[in-house]
């Protein structure tokens, strides 16, 4: 194959990597041989949907080739794609993307992606560097406080630590087994979460519901009854305040529950409510076909009545001045975690942006989305999600995805090649807020997955009983820590699903959602994760350094977080079932160990046992 003729992720190519700001010039260069005989080049560059701009590109000669060279800038955010054609005397050639952003002359691919944001585009300087911990609020602690005004039809647990139900009870309801973790329960184990190094705290839904997940939201307003009161989440923030925790609440706006107060399908909350009334204030939320029984659904669950998130007085309810919003970061909230993000219109997400930022302007706006956000489409458009005026950053599932199949046999170089790409397509802003994780709510836990063990295609009943062996748990454990250094040291907000960190396992849904061990911890596993928590806080590094490849080969991957100012951190990652010694670069020097391997007698080599990562800090 011919030389390079561009290469995206090389600034001698292109003066920025990745995504670029709005009136901000990027020089783009392509190196051609003189002997094409190129009459002219262009830099072929077009919006998302739009026409082709042909920018003609000035020539200098050098050793035998030819440097083509052009600026771009532009005013206008959104997602941008570009190539280069060149005359010769033989016709009209192009220059497309062949792969890991590298173009050669004479072979095929396709366009590059350019991903502009706006030049003001900020994302909070107070999360960057630091560490995140999800809480499934049933599941995490329960105190000592009573509960009052419980509804009846609850199934109240005392079994801490039991299997969650994954049947219909005997009036054919699912999720209705409460653990009663509450809010004055983590509030008992903020120092805890402190000594971890955390802070930030996403919250699962704490709103009245009638199911132990409380994603059917019944009433916006009220923490629900098993949880505490309204005056135990300000109490709760207030003193995580002061261990410098923020606190941020799931913000699910897509839809509602049947059973509550806006739709009342089941009369709970009176005679009122959309189901019951054409006259309700609450009609026009939904979305009725023929009758009553026939309305949208989230993903056909008629538990889940699907919300019209254009409707005017809905707006208003949720980013008004007596809003939702409004009302939970006057309580001490600090942001939100948008659930189904791709199912909001990107209308209503620039709505509840401008509503957050003008009370907290400094408040966090995460969305879920499960792909690369930057090129994403749903509901036949591309999104607008990252380009200044809607999300501040997303959860990164494609880090997630990375992390896992390399630790269960992908390849070096594929885990690279998908880390690389987020950091070219993302926003630098927005890259460095980034959501990551191993686990969540939503999959499965991260040790019964690094065990290898295969659950997705077991049934619920076979999943309740399962538990790891020892020798499952032992191969799981290990390549667990491995993962944890990769979350802690990749780009973005490492963020703890509770109870990783103590060594829990479980399958999917409901078995990912078990009760916090207290008390039966794994020591080791949650050591691991506190001296990471710690090192995020030493080491300027993990703030906004930028992200370096060194290496990507034969089951081992190595990449350096570059400090502006001070010692950079370099990550070496061996997923091999046998030790290996890697040499360092020559332009590293002074290492040290923070973490897993041990250096060579010279200190020119780092020895890493078998599925194992260490972590460094360097001099360059």
């Amino acid at each position: 194959m011919s030389n390079i003729a561009f290469n995206s992720r090389d600034k001698f190519y292109k003066s920025v990597f990745g995504a670029i700001q709005t009136d901000r010039s990027t020089g783009f260069t392509l190196v051609l041989s003189g002997s094409m005989q190129v009459k002219q080049a262009y830099l072929v560059i077009w919006p998302d949907s739009g026409s082709e701009k042909y920018i003609p590109m000035s020539a200098h000669e050098q050793d035998g080739n030819v440097y083509w060279r052009t600026d771009f800038k532009t005013s206008k955010k959104g997602l941008y794609f570009y190539r280069f054609d060149y005359d010769t005397p033989y016709g009209r050639g192009s220059i497309l993307n062949s792969g890991s952003g590298i173009g050669y002359v004479g072979a095929g691919g396709q366009p590059w992606q350019l991903t502009v944001y706006g030049k003001d585009f900020k994302t909070p300087e107070w999360l960057k560097g630091k560490t995140a911990y999800q809480i499934f609020p049933d599941r995490f602690c329960k105190s000592s406080v009573p509960k009052e005004n419980v509804p009846a039809d609850r199934e109240l647990r005392s079994d801490w630590g039991g299997v969650p139900k994954w049947c219909p009870d005997s009036e054919g309801r699912f999720n209705n087994d409460y653990f009663c973790g509450d809010l004055k329960g983590i509030e008992e184990k903020l120092e805890y979460l402190s000594q971890l190094g955390v802070s930030l705290i996403y919250l699962n839904p704490i709103f009245e519901a009638h199911s132990n997940h409380r994603y059917d939201t019944a009433d916006y307003m009220k923490i629900d009854p098993l949880l505490g009161t309204t005056d135990d989440f300000i109490t709760l923030t207030k003193k995580a305040d002061r261990l410098g925790i923020k606190i941020i609440l799931d913000g699910v706006f897509s839809h509602t529950g049947a059973d509550s107060i806006y739709f009342n399908k089941y009369k709970r909350y009176g005679e009122g409510g959309a189901y019951n009334d054409p006259e309700s204030p609450y009609y026009s939320w939904y979305r009725f076909k023929s009758g009553r029984d026939d309305y949208a659904a989230w993903w056909d669950v008629l538990t889940l009545p699907e919300v019209n998130e254009e409707a005017e007085s809905y707006v208003e309810f949720i980013t008004g001045k007596d809003g939702v919003l409004n009302h939970w970061l006057s309580c001490g909230a600090y942001g939100f975690r948008l659930d189904v993000a791709d199912e909001l219109p990107d209308s209503f997400i620039e709505k509840i942006r401008k509503a957050v930022k003008k009370i907290k302007p400094d408040a966090l706006l995460w969305g879920e989305v499960w792909e690369d956000a930057s090129n994403k489409i749903s509901y036949g458009g591309r999104r607008k999600y990252l380009f200044g005026d809607e999300l501040d950053s997303v959860m990164n599932y494609p880090f997630r995805e990375a992390v896992i199949d390399f630790l269960l046999g992908g390849s070096a170089e594929l885990f690279m090649e998908r880390i690389v790409t987020i950091c070219e397509n993302y926003p630098k802003p927005v890259l460095d807020t980034a959501m990551n994780f191993l686990g969540t709510h939503d999959t499965a836990r991260i040790l019964t997955v690094l065990s290898g063990a295969n659950i997705s295609n077991r049934d619920k009943n076979w999943q309740a009983g399962f538990i790891l062996s020892e020798s499952e748990r032992a191969v799981a454990r290990k390549r667990l820590l491995s993962a944890v250094s990769l979350l802690y040291t990749l780009p973005g907000i490492p963020t703890v699903y509770y109870g990783d960190e103590a060594g829990l396992e479980g399958g999917e849904d409901p078995f990912n959602r078990g009760c916090f061990p207290w008390g039966y911890e794994d020591r080791e596993i949650q050591y691991h994760f506190k001296v990471l928590g710690q090192m995020r806080k030493d080491y300027e590094a993990f703030k906004d350094g930028e992200f370096l490849p060194v290496s990507a080969m034969l089951g081992c991957v190595a990449y350096l977080r570059k400090a502006e100012h001070g010692e950079s951190i370099m990550v070496i990652s061996n997923k091999n079932y046998h030790e290996i010694t890697y040499f360092l670069p020559d332009y590293i020097y002074n290492p040290k160990i923070i973490i897993g391997g041990t250096l060579t007698e010279d200190k020119r080599g780092v020895i890493i046992g078998s599925e194992s990562t260490a972590i460094l800090s360097v001099s360059q």
